[in-house]
Parts: C-alpha cells; structure tokens; sequence
C-alpha cells in the first residue's frame, strides 16, 4: 500500500539530524512491510497531479495556523476535498487534524484557554489514552460530518472521525518523548509559557501510547 504524506510542516533545525524531518517520524512510527511512502512538500508548492496517486494519505503537523495567508492553503484544502469525496483513506495529525475540519466545514481558532505541551491524558472511547501535544491552535467547531472520537477538558475535538475514511488527531502520536524534550529546549522558551514547559519536562519519563496508535492508524489504513 502506497501512502503519501503531505508535509506542511518541517522540525526545528536543532532536531533535524537526531531525528530526520517530519515525514521521516512518520515512516518510522508507521513502519510496516505493507507499507511504502511518498512524501510531496506541499509547502514547497509540490503536489500530486491526483488523489489516485497513492492509496491512502497523511498530513503532518506544521508551525503554521490554518487562518495564515500561505499560497499553499487553498489547493491542500481542494485536494483533501477531493481525498473526501474519492473516499480514501486520509490522517491527519495536529496542523492535518485542523486543516481537514476547516476544509470540510469546522472553524480553528489560536485557543484563548492557551497552549497544551508534552504528555496529556485523553479519552478516546472507554480508554484512557496518553499522548504528546504541542499545539494551541484547536478546532473550536466541527464540521457536520465529524464524529468526536477523542477529547479532554482543554481540547473538546482532539480526535474526529469521517464517513468511515478519515481520522484525525490533534496530539502527536509520532512525538516520543526525547522529540518533545528537543522542542522544550529549542522551541519552546519564549514561546511557550515557562510553567508549562516545566510540567511538560517533569513528564518525560512517562509512558505514552505511542504504539496503541500506531497500530489503529495501520490498520485504519489497512482496511
């Protein structure tokens, strides 16, 4: 199964030789023999000529807000309306998780109640989930199609699911916690408030369910 990852977004300079960019997390967190991927920087203007290109599809996560004025907005919203409408597969993770709602019909706002960073407990269903956030942007309403699947207090819309062929988050699933200790240090001062910085470090040594959704993105493209 060929899946393109649509990259909206690049990592920090100070964490692109540990790590690799964006896409690269995701290769590695979606890593399967059944799997192989392409990657379009759509922030570099680079698309693909048609959705049929590949069989599924993933949106990264991106310092961008879906309201900014970038040339590339407009066509990535068409194309994921045109992923929609082809029914197939589509995931989107934070920025993703934001521009899909707005594409078919939500509203994203720079969040008033702030920022959420490092290990956060959701619910997703009956389960009680942790995964890393960095964000502040939220989906403050959803389109009239989504289904809420995840949530907490500060992010009511954290996971929404579409007509059975897209699924969004709005954590990082891809993020461990040595990726988030690298943004704490070379991202977050000045930007983030201290407090929350120092929380988020306090966590580092936590488990999360990185894995847990892993395996459901696998197979939500797998089906």
């Amino acid at each position: 199964m060929k899946i393109g990852i649509l990259q909206t977004g690049k990592s920090h300079d100070s964490l692109f030789y540990k790590f690799g960019d964006y896409p690269d997390l995701f290769k590695k967190f979606l890593s399967s023999e059944h799997f192989v991927f392409e990657t379009y920087p759509v922030l570099d203007m680079v698309f693909p000529k048609s959705p049929d290109e590949c069989n599924g599809w993933l949106i990264t996560g991106s310092r961008h807000g879906v309201y900014e004025d970038h040339k590339w907005l407009d066509p990535l919203r068409e194309f994921i309306r045109l992923i929609h409408n082809e029914k197939l597969p589509l995931v989107g993770i934070c920025f993703g998780h934001q521009i899909i709602a707005q594409a078919l019909g939500g509203v994203v706002e720079k969040f008033q109640g702030g920022w959420s960073v490092g290990s956060t407990l959701y619910k997703y269903g009956d389960r009680d989930v942790k995964l890393n956030a960095w964000h502040q942007d939220q989906v403050i309403v959803p389109p009239s199609n989504a289904e809420t699947v995840m949530s907490n207090d500060f992010c009511k819309f954290a996971g929404l699911a579409y007509d059975d062929n897209i699924i969004t988050f709005q954590p990082h699933p891809e993020f461990n916690s040595d990726y988030i200790e690298g943004l704490i240090e070379n991202r977050g001062k000045g930007i983030v408030p201290d407090d929350l910085l120092y929380t988020a470090k306090s966590k580092l040594d936590g488990s999360n369910d990185n894995d847990f959704f892993a395996t459901k993105i696998k197979s939500f493209f797998a089906k």
